[in-house]
């Protein structure tokens, strides 16, 4: 089954190659590409732990990989903060692909 993403890639791709033949403006093209970018949710504690253990590495090697401190990602997984910004977007690219996306 397609996800949600995989469909928005596939309508950005094709807006792309109408853009390309001269059969959609750029400001359309503009629209597409921003709706094609997915939402960062929010991850509990519990789902942050989940996805650095299914991708099979420490708090200190996953913290490399997210380019935090290796405490960051402790406090993460103990619900003390919340990813964000850069971090945020990050955590869902690896939930969503895996750690091998962001190396």
């Amino acid at each position: 089954m397609k996800t949600r993403s995989d469909i928005l890639d596939m309508a950005l791709d094709l807006a792309i190659d109408l853009h390309e033949v001269g059969a959609m403006d750029k400001a359309t093209l503009r629209d597409i590409e921003e709706l094609a970018i997915p939402k960062v949710p929010e991850y509990s504690a519990k789902q942050i732990r989940w996805i650095r253990e299914q991708n099979h590495v420490s708090q200190p090697i996953f913290a490399n990989y997210m380019n935090v401190g290796r405490t960051t990602v402790a406090q993460w997984e103990q619900g003390k903060k919340k990813p964000s910004g850069s971090a945020a977007r990050l955590l869902d690219v690896v939930a969503r692909k895996g750690i091998r996306a962001i190396a």
